[in-house]
């Protein structure tokens, strides 16, 4: 009877044992992925499309581009241009001033068949929001 109960006692202290070990915590040394690793992942890839590769996928030429945005925009002068990716679309954005017109006129040619997508006058109201805007996103970038 004592050889049974320290068998019973002594499978009972292994089992418990193992047990414990198998419900214990376990800490993985791997991240979970977060929303914030994510979205670093997104703005990587989004860093990964240099204005060279852009440039590579263009088929016209800024200057092409420029002329045609020119164009709709008799007498301006352009402030600013710049070649990114806007919904889907690989585009040349040009901002340009007109004298005796407050703001500017915003005009989005396409880049891979030259033909004008957009055009919308910023008020300077809007361009200070949307200069507040990309600021924001930038150091969100870093």
């Amino acid at each position: 009877m004592f050889k049974v109960i320290a068998l019973a006692f002594a499978v009972a202290t292994i089992a418990g044992t193992a047990g414990a070990q198998a419900t214990g915590s376990y800490k993985s040394t791997a991240k979970p992925t977060t929303k914030s690793t994510t979205a670093r992942r997104a703005r990587a890839a989004k860093r990964a499309e240099s204005q060279a590769a852009l440039q590579k996928e263009a088929k016209i030429s800024e200057e092409t581009a420029r002329a045609t945005a020119l164009k709709e925009v008799p007498n301006g002068t352009v402030k600013s241009s710049e070649l990114e990716r806007e919904k889907g679309k690989l585009i040349y954005s040009f901002d340009i001033n007109v004298p005796g017109k407050t703001g500017i006129e915003e005009v989005n040619v396409n880049a891979i068949d030259g033909s004008v997508v957009g055009r919308e006058h910023e008020t300077p109201k809007m361009e200070k929001a949307e200069a507040a805007k990309e600021a924001k996103e930038k150091k969100a970038n870093k």
